[in-house]
C-alpha cells in the first residue's frame, strides 16, 4: 500500500484526480458489499483510509500556501 510519503511525489492536480478515482471506486466496493459481501473487507478500510491521507495532503499543501502569503 501506498504510504503517505509517496503523495508528496505528486502535484496538486495529479493528487486530485486520483482522490476523485479513488472515492468512486471506494463507492462502487461499498455499493458491491451490501448486495454480497466482499472477500476482503479490510480492502474498504484501506481505501477509507488512503482517501483520508489525499485529503490531508491537500489541505498541507492549501494551508502552506496561505501561510506564504
Amino acid at each position: 500500500m501506498k504510504q503517505k510519503t509517496d503523495l508528496k511525489d505528486y502535484n496538486v492536480k495529479d493528487l486530485q484526480d486520483r482522490l476523485q478515482s479513488r472515492k468512486a471506486e471506494y463507492v462502487k466496493i461499498k455499493l458491491d458489499h451490501a448486495v454480497s459481501p466482499v472477500e476482503d473487507t479490510s480492502k474498504i478500510r484501506k481505501m477509507r483510509r488512503e482517501i483520508a491521507r489525499m485529503h490531508t495532503e491537500l489541505r498541507r499543501r492549501e494551508t502552506e500556501v496561505q501561510n506564504q502569503n
